[in-house]
């Protein structure tokens, strides 16, 4: 009867500890980052058995091995480095859609300023004494300066923007490297196969998925599951031995962002989020210097045009421009009507007939529309790879997800089913029991 009684106890215990699990996957089947977990059990040997005579081998019950999660390594690795690249491209994308905006002429009016500039210089050329055209071909420059100095002061703050959101990333890429070195140190303390050491595989895996969206890494493992953390690039340890090595973010004069290791040596990463900062801030700085060129072409090419001519009192025109060293300080010279050189010395009229002759397949106009077009070509390709990188990764997370994710119509028959095992179990005591009773009464 010993035997049957501790047979029915060693069902109960596991029964029951298997029963608490299933519960815990369906409180948890919402849970990011959540493992189902399995209860490992086994067959206990009979009191005197060993494992090297089975012979005689008779029930023992029950046995707890261990709780289980169920994961895929090589699926978590393939999630971490969709995830990662299309952190990536969907960064970058972001960025760059505000750089067309801050480009667009809806925002800053340089392309309908140009063309402003050059359509009432023609039709100056038919009336060119017209006060009005005058002043309208004065107000298109001032337009025209203005609009670069929107653009310019837009892209700026983008440079800032980028700035600051890179030292957020790396702030918050830190606090997970610290945060990961922790759990470390709990799965080395945690009793193998126990509900802590579960709970902290968990947040081990979740915190290197985020560090993997985050940069460019890869992990390893010892035997008791901490986490060994390399940057995938150079190999140089982020998290190992005890020792946490932090990212730091350094911003250029002209807005590019770097970053690099404690110690100096650079991190590098083609991947995640910091990598599409970096890459946003690359691009944010050549459209800048970009735009700096264009505006003092442009101002050049109208100043040397405008001072070719003479104006309505026959003194030679003045230049358009000041500020011509970049964008943002671009300005137009306060003139009045008369003075706009619109004549020279072919005509009361010859000096707008040279600006008309300037529109062509080198003047400002096509310059800005193919500097536009360019433009919209990088953001039609990040948006592109953006999308090619997030249909990978939810089919890399839905991969996974199969394995890790937990099944609530799973979970209700594995309820049913130690549920009946408990009763079971139960009931083994309760024959044990009217067994003993039985036989004690017979006496």
């Amino acid at each position: 009867m010993s035997d049957l009684l501790g047979i029915g106890a060693s069902g109960l215990r596991a029964y029951s500890r298997a029963l608490a699990t299933v519960g815990d996957n369906i409180a948890n089947a919402q849970t990011p980052g959540y493992a189902r977990r399995t209860l490992q059990l086994g067959e206990a040997l009979g009191a005197g058995d060993t494992p090297f005579v089975r012979a005689n081998v008779s029930p023992g019950g029950v046995t707890i091995k261990g709780l289980s999660r169920s994961v895929d390594a090589w699926l978590n690795a393939d999630a971490r480095i969709s995830s990662g690249d299309a952190e990536r491209a969907g960064t970058k994308l972001a960025w760059l859609d505000r750089v067309e905006t801050a480009l667009s002429d809806e925002t800053n009016g340089i392309k309908t300023g140009l063309t402003k500039v050059f359509t009432t210089a023609d039709e100056l050329t038919a009336d060119p004494s017209n006060r009005t055209l005058r002043s309208q071909f004065l107000q298109a420059v001032d337009d025209v300066a203005s609009g670069f100095r929107t653009a310019a002061g837009q892209l700026s703050d983008m440079a800032d923007g980028i700035s600051d959101a890179a030292t957020s990333a790396v702030d918050q890429f830190n606090a997970d490297l610290n945060a990961l070195e922790q759990i470390n140190v709990g799965l080395r303390k945690a009793r193998p196969g126990s509900t802590g050491e579960a709970t902290l595989l968990d947040e081990r895996d979740r915190l290197i998925d985020q560090l993997s969206a985050q940069g460019g890494v890869t992990a390893s493992f010892d035997d008791r599951g901490a986490a060994t953390l390399r940057a995938t690039a150079s190999g140089d340890i982020l998290v190992g031995g005890g020792v946490v090595t932090p990212v730091t973010a350094t911003t250029a004069a002209d807005g590019r962002v770097s970053f690099s290791l404690a110690g100096g040596a650079p991190f590098t990463t083609a991947t995640g989020s910091l990598a599409g900062l970096a890459e946003a801030s690359n691009h944010v700085a050549d459209q800048r210097a970009a735009l700096d060129t264009m505006a003092s072409d442009f101002a050049g090419q109208l100043n040397a045009a405008h001072q070719a001519g003479t104006d309505a009192d026959g003194n030679p025109g003045a230049a358009l421009f000041t500020g011509t060293g970049s964008a943002a300080t671009l300005t137009a010279v306060p003139l009045t009507a008369d003075q706009v050189a619109a004549a020279d010395a072919s005509g009361a009229n010859g000096n707008m007939l040279a600006f008309g002759a300037m529109r062509g397949a080198n003047d400002p106009e096509s310059k800005w529309a193919g500097h536009m077009a360019s433009q919209s070509q990088a953001t039609a390709s990040a948006r592109a790879q953006d999308a090619a990188a997030t249909t990978r990764a939810d089919a890399a997370a839905a991969a996974r997800g199969t394995v890790s994710e937990v099944d609530l119509d799973r979970e209700a028959a594995d309820l049913m089913r130690f549920q009946q095992a408990y009763s079971a179990a139960a009931r083994t005591i309760q024959v044990a029991r009217e067994t003993m009773q039985a036989l004690l009464s017979a006496i």
